[in-house]
Order: C-alpha cells, then structure tokens, then sequence
C-alpha cells in the first residue's frame, strides 16, 4: 500500500524523506488541515510564461524560472506537494519557449518531470484531471528535452488515461464544465507541442475520444459569452489561456480544441490564440445541437430557453450531490442555477455541505439530507442507483428513497415533472433562481422575464427564501431560492416554466 501511495525508486525514497523532514512540520502535515492550499497553486502554475512569450518579453523568462526555483527549492513544502501542479509548469514553459523559439531550460524540465513522474499511483488514483495533466506534463518535457524514451512514457500514460477517463460520447470522468474545459486546454497544447516536435503520435482512440470530448463542450457553452453551467466542481482552472480570454469564458479553449481534435471552428475564427499557434481556420463549424444526451447530462432547447440535465449513471466518485439537477440558460443568462464549488478547504466547513449538497442544486432533498452520505471534502458513498428514463432519468439512494424526473416541452415553454416515492417524511423541491426582482404568487414566482408555477397532488407550501451561490472560489453572494415543501404523501410534483 506504501508503495502504490508513493511511488517506487531512489527518487520516491528521496520523496519519503523530504515528506518526513518538511512534510510533517505542523503547517504541512495535511494539506486540508491549514488554510487552502489551492490559491497557493493556482498562482504558481506558471500561467504568466506564454503570456511573456507572445508579448515578445521571451528573453525574460530563464531568469524568470531561475528566480521563482531560488525562492522555492524543488521538492520542498506544499508548493511541490502535487504532481499534477509541476505538470501545469511544465506545459506552461514547454509552450512559452516553444513560442519564444527559446532553447529549453532542461534543469528545470527535468526537475519537474522527476516530481511529475515520482507518485503516478496517486495520481491514477485519482480518475480526474491529475492522471491526464501529469501524462501531458511529462510528454511536454519528453518532447522539450529531446527525451525519447520520457517523451514515450507521457505518450502512453497519456493514451492509457484518455481511454480510461474519456468515454465514447465525449463524457469526462469529473462531471464538470469547467474541468472539462481544463482537460481541453492541457491535451490540445499537448498535442500542438507532439506535431510540431514530431514527437511519437497519438493512438487513434485518444483523437477520437477528443474530438468527441470537444464537442461535449461546445454544446453547453453559450456562443454569445462563452459562458459554462456551473455543474460539479468549479474552481476557475483553465491553462494556456493565449487569448485572454480568463476564467468565465470557455470559447478561446473551444475553438482551439476544435482546430487540433475535430478539424473544424468551434465558431470564433478571429480568435488569437489559434492565430499565435499557427492554427490555421478550417471551413467546416461544429454544429449547434439543440437536443441531446451525452456524458450525463442531457440538453433541450425551448424557445429561446437552454435546460440542461444532470443524469446518472455514476461510474466515477462524484463530487457534488447534484443528480436531476437542471440548469436553464436564455443566450448568456442563467435563469435557474447551480450554486458553485465555494473552496475545497473553506475556513468554515458549513461551505463543504452548503455548495456541494443536494440544496446547492435545482433538485429535491428528502428530510434534509443530501442524495448521499458524505465521508469527507471530496468523497461521498453509498452511491444512489440511478436509471434513464424518456426526456430524463432517475434516482433512488441507499434508504430506499426514489426521485424521477423528466422534462417536456409545452406551449410558451416547457414543465418540469417530479415523482418522490420511498420511506420519508418530507421533501423539498428548490429552484434556484438569477438574482434579481423576483416575486413570490401563491403558485410560484415571477421575474426576469420567467413564470414558474408549481402544483403538487398533496399539501405544498412554497417559500422564497435566500440562499449562496459561488461564482467566483472562494466567495459566495446571496441569491434568491424558491422552495416547494412537500410531505410524505405527495408523489408528483410539477413545475411549468413559461417565457415572455
């Protein structure tokens, strides 16, 4: 067990007494234990060196990647605690020299591959981003350092992660956007470096499984702003961002993966990070999907409305508490919302349950619970079964408890049908809403140029209550929420959603 934690080889020995000496000070015995640790790697991936590269400062930034190991010593405190953290460097430098028509500083790439390659197992472990982002890591200082043997070891971790985490239809193992579009990112400049170093191909299951993942994407992203739903985990991580585009808008990453995976635009030819890789734009466009299902979730179009689904089955850990969870868009505006991800490590842990949990969502939650027991910041069990159903699906958790729904298009809009069966006592339908003038009626509420009316086969008493949404990590603002309380008796619930 020892070893599949921490990997094998003098290095991971080395690693084992690094951990024991400056691992295991108070501060850093845990990486959860003290304050968030995220931040600290977000502002320490790098991000800055293509952005040198492109404003012509390329000549910086060796003395830029000397002064930044001087103030923090490889392997050594929390800053070198994730390998997928070196990974991120280690693209972001590949790409900016590459960019710069720089030699490659090969003390610092091989640096971080040694860190990259110590601890795979965690890493595998994982089946999220970590595995993906670490292959591409140790490709990119392969392809860099003219390493061909290290180049191959990325290449086939690579494969191996894609086939495994990536499934046929373009679903990502995380269920989120925002991830999603981080695994893009991280392949597609992987890829760009492959071509133009000739460096060993891509097996043909990875292309297909990006082209595949790419258009996943694009059909959620809002073509107006570049906007994702907030499903699952969001944290703002993006990679390689040539355009500038920051966190909030996925369309640069789009349109770049469509170049590279799927030969055609993703719709924004003009955007100039292709144009500073030397993509050239293709005649065809990804088509607009207006119906679909794919990955778990499924999308409609009603009018002018976008919903989208939150469907099982749940073949990888969850992360949010999320199932039947619907996100309604019109262009850039989302109507009905997730909460966001708020901090994986927030100084108050009521953050975890209040983000992460069934109330956070545009779902129903029995008796104040969420759909599943929680066991720690990033681990549920006793997952819930969950089925497909015509225009939905559903779901039905450990203590016997069973929600369905599915969704119908009607005249002026589109209802929403709920059905609740198993042993409890009550049951709350919650709605969250954009903030904004909302107005509570005795069947719903109205605004923003919305009517939801909700009707119950039981007793219903609907409130409008104030909630917290994340849209940023790390912060939470309020937000209205209209709630249905149901008791135990009532079996169907229907929400009509009308637009003027």
């Amino acid at each position: 067990m020892a070893w599949a934690l921490l990997g094998r080889g003098p290095w991971a020995r080395g690693w084992v007494r690094w951990w024991l000496r400056d691992g295991l000070r108070p501060e850093g015995a845990d990486l959860m234990a003290g304050p968030d640790v995220r931040p600290l790697w977000e502002a320490n991936r790098w991000a800055e060196l293509p952005r040198m590269a492109l404003a012509g400062e390329g000549a910086a930034i060796p003395g830029w990647v000397s002064a930044w190991f001087a103030a923090h010593p490889p392997y050594r405190g929390a800053i070198w605690a994730c390998g997928q953290e070196a990974a991120l460097r280690a693209l972001h430098l590949a790409l900016a020299v590459a960019l710069a028509g720089l030699p490659p500083p090969e003390a610092a790439l091989r640096a971080l591959a040694r860190r990259i390659g110590a601890n795979p197992a965690y890493a595998w472990a994982q089946d999220n981003n970590h595995p993906v982002s670490e292959a591409c890591g140790l490709l990119a200082c392969g392809l860099a350092l003219h390493d061909a043997r290290l180049a191959r070891r990325g290449a086939r971790r690579l494969d191996a992660a894609i086939a495994r985490l990536v499934a046929e239809d373009g679903g990502f193992a995380q269920l989120s956007p925002a991830y999603h579009r981080m695994l893009l990112d991280v392949v597609a400049c992987t890829e760009w470096l492959r071509r133009r170093a000739g460096g060993p191909a891509a097996a043909p299951l990875t292309m297909a499984r990006m082209a595949a993942a790419t258009r996943w994407l694009h059909r959620l992203a809002c073509p107006i702003t570049g906007r994702l739903p907030r499903i699952g985990h969001q944290d703002g991580s993006h990679v390689a961002d040539l355009s500038g585009a920051g966190p909030e808008d996925a369309r640069a990453s789009l349109e770049r993966a469509a170049r590279i995976f799927c030969g055609a635009s993703a719709g924004w030819p003009a955007d100039p990070g292709c144009a500073a890789l030397g993509l050239a734009v293709p005649r065809s466009v990804l088509a607009a999907e207006p119906d679909w299902q794919a990955g778990g979730l499924l999308g409609r179009r009603f009018g002018p409305l976008r919903a989208i689904l939150r469907l099982g089955p749940l073949r990888f850990r969850p992360a949010h508490a999320d199932l039947l969870h619907l996100d309604l868009w019109r262009e850039g505006e989302n109507l009905l919302r997730d909460g966001g991800t708020g901090a994986y490590n927030p100084e108050d842990p009521a953050w975890l349950p209040c983000f992460q949990g069934a109330a956070a969502h545009n779902t129903i939650a029995f008796d104040g619970e969420d759909q599943m027991p929680r066991l720690g910041p990033f681990l549920f069990h006793h997952w819930p079964e969950t089925g497909a159903l015509p225009e939905g699906g559903w779901w039905r958790d450990h203590r016997g408890r069973r929600h369905a729904r599915v969704v119908r298009a009607e005249p002026g809009g589109f209802r929403v049908e709920d059905e609740v069966s198993g042993p409890f006592q009550a049951a709350v339908l919650r709605w969250r809403l954009m903030p904004g003038a909302w107005t509570l009626t005795a069947e719903g509420v109205t605004g923003a140029g919305l009517r939801l009316a909700i009707a119950a086969d039981g007793p219903l008493a609907l409130r409008l209550v104030q909630g917290l949404e994340s849209l940023a990590y790390g912060a939470a603002t309020p937000l209205p929420v209209l709630e249905a309380h149901l008791s135990g008796t009532n079996s169907r619930i229907t929400t009509r959603i009308h637009y003027s």
